[in-house]
């Protein structure tokens, strides 16, 4: 019984000593969620990224870019300036917030909306980078569809 106890804590005292630091040059960027799976025309969807970062530079940019499965004419790349006003401490982490409008009128960023004969079936990309011009992974949505 004492073996078998020495090792559990031999291996939990091993996973906790390998865990990497969460806190890098580069900005370490993850998908959280999405408010809908289903956008249609007059709604709008919200895209909840988590963030961190060693230097707590993340004022720069953030790229989006949408991926369509059935009409590549529907695609778009963009960037958008991350807000001087987010808090520049070391070893920071936080929340990114990205909501698109589709046909609603307010003073949002519109996606983009099916180009083809039918709805769009698609994806986004987020690339974070940081005032040093270190970037993230890429980070992919979950697929979503939005209603022509």
């Amino acid at each position: 019984m004492r073996t078998k106890l020495l090792i559990l804590c031999g291996f939990i005292l091993i996973i906790t000593a390998c865990k990497k630091n969460q806190f890098s040059t580069s900005p370490q960027l993850s998908f959280e969620s999405m408010s809908t799976e289903v956008l249609a025309p007059g709604n709008t969807i919200t895209f909840t990224l988590k963030y961190t970062d060693k230097e707590g530079d993340i004022q720069d940019s953030l790229f989006v870019q949408k991926l369509t499965q059935n009409c590549a004419q529907s695609n778009f790349d963009a960037y958008y300036k991350i807000s001087d006003q987010v808090p520049t401490q070391h070893n920071s982490e936080g929340e990114i917030l990205v909501t698109y409008g589709y046909l609603t009128g307010q003073a949002i960023p519109e996606i983009k909306g099916p180009v083809c004969l039918e709805n769009d079936t698609c994806v986004l990309r987020f690339v974070l980078s940081d005032k040093m011009k270190n970037k993230s992974d890429t980070v992919t949505t979950p697929s979503f569809v939005i209603l022509k």
